[in-house]
């Protein structure tokens, strides 16, 4: 006969081998134009965290002002961070992979949303990015902040038209 504590013991285990899953993450009534899905422990979809513009727009914005290989000038990139987006998904794994509406994918270290003020830019010059601009939504890093950061590794890292990210 098991006692009464092993028997609690036994019986948490298999809670103890999943994740914790929290459907926390706000409803998306809008097109989804971001998913997060993957290692994360908030959802508001299937096993995913959907992010409408309206979502996205209701998180902390931020700026980044800096000359790119792909515009003219200096634009200014507006959005919230990638930490927030991954938080708000609760995200919890070393690397992002990114997928683009062509289905162009790159891998960026999750330290770097950590580490850097890396932004989903919704908008450019205050405007909402088309997709034939790039858009909807465009990965930048601060290169205004950090112009060390201006070579092939962080450029290659800042992808456009961003519709899918897999925590891994």
């Amino acid at each position: 006969m098991q006692s009464p504590d092993r028997r609690r013991v036994l019986a948490a285990l298999p809670a103890l081998a999943w994740p914790a899953w929290s459907p926390a993450l706000a409803a998306s009534p809008g097109p989804t134009v971001l998913s997060v899905e993957g290692a994360i422990r908030r959802a508001n979809g299937e096993r995913a965290a959907h992010f409408d513009m309206a979502l996205l727009e209701q998180m902390a914005q931020h700026r980044i002002k800096t000359p790119t290989p792909w515009h003219s000038g200096e634009p200014e990139f507006s959005g919230p961070l990638l930490r927030d987006v991954l938080a708000a998904a609760g995200a919890d794994g070393p690397t992002l992979r990114m997928w683009a509406l062509n289905d162009y994918r790159v891998d960026i270290p999750t330290e770097d949303a950590q580490r850097l003020d890396v932004i989903v830019a919704r908008l450019v010059d205050q405007r909402p990015i088309a997709v034939r601009d790039k858009g909807p939504l465009f990965v930048m890093y601060p290169f205004d902040r950090h112009p060390e950061l201006r070579n092939s590794l962080y450029l290659s890292r800042c992808i456009w038209q961003l519709r899918r990210i897999e925590v891994r």
